[in-house]
C-alpha cells in the first residue's frame, strides 16, 4: 500500500517506521530540515521537505497514486488543507490530526468530509479516553481498546499474593474452568516473553492479558487484584486540553482536585468545571500538594506540558501513597525507560495518536493495530483467506511460531478466545500478539 505522510515529528516519525516494517510504500513530508535529516537517515522511504498544504510538493511526492495520505503536523490548518488536496487528487482514505476540539465535536457545523478527511484524530482526545479507562479499572498499568471496542488489551502487574503465580498456565486453565481470557505477553526484568502453556509466572511479572470488556472486572479478581476501583478522590495536575477533558467526564462521578499554573487558564477552567476544585498553582509545588490532601487521593493525573515535571509530580504521588499515579509523557525515547523507576500507567499521546492512525490503514491481510509503551512486540490483525495455511489445522497443529501467539479471533463480529483445539477460518479477524522476528512466519501463514 502507498501511504503518504505529512509530517515527520514523533507522530509522523513512529508511524512512517511502523509502516515501513510492515512493508507498506512510504513517502513523508516535513518542512524542519532537522527533522527531514532524521527521517531520510533512519526510515525506508522518500523523504520530501516543504509543507503539505502545497500541491506542488503533493504531485512530486505521488499524491495521485497514493492510497491513504496521512496528515499528522502540529497544524490544524495544514493537515486540512493536505487532505482536501489529497481528495481532490482522487485518494481514498485521507486521515488528518487535529487539536481544535471544535473539528472533532458532533454538533460541528462541518463533517469530517467536509473539511476534507475521512477520519479526524483528536490527540488529546485520545488520550483523555485512555486516562478515564486507566482510572476506570485502576488496577490496570494499561488499558487499550481494540475493534472498535469489542476487544481489551489489558496490562496489570501481579503482587506476592496473586493466586496466578508458581503454576504452569495450563494448570491454570483447568483450575478456573478455561476463563475467555488469554494472556499474550510478560514483561519479566524488561525482557518480553511470549508464555506457554508450560510456563510460570512470577510475581513482579506484568502480564498482558486479551478479553471481552465485559470480562475485565472478573479478571482482576481472579489476579487478587480488587473489583472495584475507587475514584472518590481525584488530582489533576495540568489544566489543558487533556486535564479539561478527564475532568469533564468525571466532574460529577468524583471530588476532583486541579491545579494549573496560568491563572487566566484556571480561571476559565473554574467557570467550565463547576464541581471542581481549580486551583491556580504549580503542580510541582510539593508543599501545596501536601497541602491539599495528596496522601488522601485514590488518583493522580499529571497532564502538564513538561514531561520532566509530570514524571517529578508523579513519583511523589507514589510516594505518598496513592493508588493510582498516572502520568503523561511526551517523549516517545522516555516511554521504555519509566518502568525502571515504578511508573507503569503511563500516556502517551503520540503513541496513542499513531496507534488510531494505524486503526484507519488497512491492509487486505494485515494492520498492526496497537503498540505497548514498554514493551518490545505489537498487536496485530491479520484476515485469514481461504487456502491461507493457518486455516488449514488446529492451532495446537500449526507450528505457530514461538515468538507469538493468537489472543482473540473475530467471527462474524462474535469474540473467540481460542485454545490449542480452535481452527481458524476463512475471513476470521484474528488478533495476534508478536514479537518482530516471527512477522515473517505470520505473513506465510496468513498469505496464500
Amino acid at each position: 500500500m502507498r501511504i503518504l505522510i505529512v509530517g515527520a515529528g514523533d507522530v509522523g516519525f513512529q508511524l512512517g517506521k511502523r509502516l515501513s516494517r510492515d512493508n507498506h510504500d512510504i513517502t513523508l513530508i516535513e518542512r524542519d530540515p532537522a527533522k527531514v535529516r532524521r527521517a531520510a537517515e533512519q526510515l525506508d522511504g522518500l523523504v520530501l521537505e516543504g509543507t503539505g498544504d502545497s500541491y506542488q510538493l503533493l504531485k512530486q511526492a505521488g499524491v495521485h497514486t497514493a492510497d491513504v495520505v496521512a496528515a499528522v503536523t502540529d497544524d490544524d490548518d495544514a493537515n486540512l488543507m493536505a487532505c482536501r488536496l489529497a481528495k481532490a487528487a482522487g485518494v481514498a482514505v485521507t486521515i488528518a490530526r487535529v487539536r481544535n476540539p471544535e473539528f472533532s465535536s458532533p454538533d460541528f457545523i462541518l463533517s469530517p468530509s467536509d473539511l476534507g478527511a475521512d477520519h479526524i484524530i483528536h490527540p488529546e482526545r485520545e488520550a483523555a479516553n485512555a486516562i478515564i479507562r486507566l482510572l476506570q479499572e485502576s488496577s490496570a498499568t494499561h488499558v487499550i481498546d481494540l475493534e472498535n471496542g469489542r476487544i481489551e488489551l489489558i496490562g496489570l502487574i501481579l503482587e506476592p499474593d496473586s493466586p496466578l503465580i508458581n503454576v504452569p498456565l495450563t494448570e491454570l486453565g483447568k483450575r478456573y474452568g478455561y476463563p475467555p481470557v488469554q494472556i499474550v505477553a510478560l514483561d519479566r526484568n524488561h525482557e518480553t516473553i511470549i508464555p506457554k502453556g508450560d510456563d510460570r509466572l512470577l510475581a513482579g511479572d506484568q502480564i498482558f492479558v486479551i478479553c471481552a470488556p465485559s470480562y475485565a472486572t472478573e479478571f482482576f479478581g481472579l489476579a487478587g487484584k480488587r473489583k472495584k476501583p475507587r475514584m472518590d478522590n481525584i488530582m489533576i495536575v495540568g489544566g489543558g486540553m487533556i486535564g479539561r477533558f478527564v475532568a469533564e467526564t468525571l466532574d460529577r462521578k468524583a471530588r476532583i482536585k486541579i491545579f494549573e499554573r496560568d491563572y487566566n487558564r484556571a480561571e476559565k477552567l473554574a467557570d467550565l468545571l463547576p464541581h471542581s476544585l481549580v486551583l491556580s498553582g504549580d503542580g510541582n509545588d510539593f508543599e501545596l500538594l501536601q497541602s491539599e490532601d495528596l496522601e488522601h487521593m485514590d488518583s493522580f493525573v499529571a497532564v502538564t506540558g513538561d514531561d520532566e515535571n509530570n514524571i517529578i509530580a508523579t513519583l511523589l504521588a507514589k510516594t505518598y501513597g496513592v493508588p493510582r499515579p498516572i502520568t503523561l509523557v511526551n517523549k516517545v525515547a522516555y516511554l521504555p525507560i519509566l518502568p525502571t523507576i515504578g511508573l507503569n500507567a503511563i500516556i502517551s499521546k503520540q503513541m496513542l495518536t499513531v496507534n488510531a492512525v494505524q486503526q484507519f490503514i488497512q491492509h487486505r491481510q494485515v494492520a498492526a493495530i496497537a503498540n505497548v509503551p514498554g514493551i518490545e512486540g505489537q498487536m496485530i490483525e491479520f484476515i485469514a483467506r481461504i487456502g491461507s495455511r493457518v486455516t488449514q489445522r488446529p492451532l495446537k497443529d500449526l507450528h505457530f511460531p514461538r515468538m507469538a501467539v493468537v489472543g482473540a479471533i473475530l467471527r462474524k463480529g462474535e469474540l473467540v478466545i481460542p485454545s490449542g483445539d480452535t481452527r481458524i477460518q476463512p475471513d476470521d479477524r484474528t488478533v495476534v500478539f508478536a514479537l518482530p522476528d516471527a512477522l515473517p512466519e505470520l505473513d506465510k501463514l496468513f498469505g496464500r
